[in-house]
C-alpha cells in the first residue's frame, strides 16, 4: 500500500500520498497505479479478496479518489503534461536542489505554442508561505490543481487560484512569484 508507506500520522500520510500522485502525474513518464490505489487502501492488494470499495465512504479516501479523477482530467486536457513526454524540450527544471525545504518545481512544455504547465511539490509537512518560486515567464499564473484543497481532504492552503510572477529574475528564470 502506498498510503501505508508514507511517514507521519494518518493526516500526513494522506497529504504525502496526494502530493506524490500529483508529482507522478506532472513528471514525464507513464502513470502507474496498481489495483485500487486510487482509493488509498491501508493494505496491499490481494487476489484472495476484492478491492476495498468501502473506503470510498470515508472522506480522506474519497478525497484521494477525487484527486486521481481530477489528475486524469488535467492530464487529458493539458497537452503540456503528455505531448512531449519523451523529448528533452518538453521538460525544464525550475527547482531541483532546495534540500532545506524539499520543494521541487519544473515546467512541462507541450509545443506548438500551447501553454506550459508548472508543477510545484512540497514534500514536507511544513507549509511554505511566501516561498519564492522562479517562473519561466512573468504574468499571472493560474493554479489549476492543489492537492491540499479541502475537496481532497487537505487543509485548504493555497494561492487563491493564481499568483503573479513579477520582479527581478530568480534562479536564472525571468520572474519569481511568492507562493504557498
Amino acid at each position: 500500500s502506498l498510503l501505508n508507506k508514507m511517514a507521519g500520522d494518518a493526516w500526513q500520510k494522506f497529504a504525502s500520498l496526494r502530493a506524490y500522485y500529483a508529482f507522478m502525474w506532472a513528471y514525464p513518464g507513464k502513470k502507474l497505479l496498481f489495483m485500487g490505489q486510487e482509493l488509498a487502501p491501508w493494505s496491499e492488494w490481494s487476489e484472495a479478496r476484492g478491492l476495498d470499495w468501502d473506503l470510498a465512504s470515508h472522506a480522506a479516501h474519497r478525497g484521494v479518489q477525487s484527486l486521481v479523477r481530477d489528475l486524469n482530467c488535467c492530464y487529458r486536457e493539458h497537452p503540456a503534461l503528455h505531448a512531449r513526454d519523451c523529448e528533452p524540450e518538453g521538460f525544464e527544471w525550475l527547482l531541483a536542489d532546495d534540500r532545506e525545504t524539499s520543494v521541487f518545481a519544473w515546467a512541462r512544455h507541450g509545443g506548438g505554442g500551447g501553454p506550459m504547465i508548472v508543477s510545484v511539490s512540497n514534500f514536507t509537512p511544513v507549509p511554505r508561505h511566501g516561498y519564492v518560486l522562479p517562473l519561466p515567464a512573468p504574468g499571472r499564473w493560474r493554479e489549476i490543481l492543489n492537492t491540499d484543497a479541502e475537496i481532497y481532504g487537505g487543509g485548504g492552503m493555497g494561492n487563491l487560484g493564481a499568483v503573479e510572477a513579477e520582479g527581478q529574475p530568480s534562479h536564472g528564470k525571468p520572474a519569481p512569484a511568492k507562493v504557498t
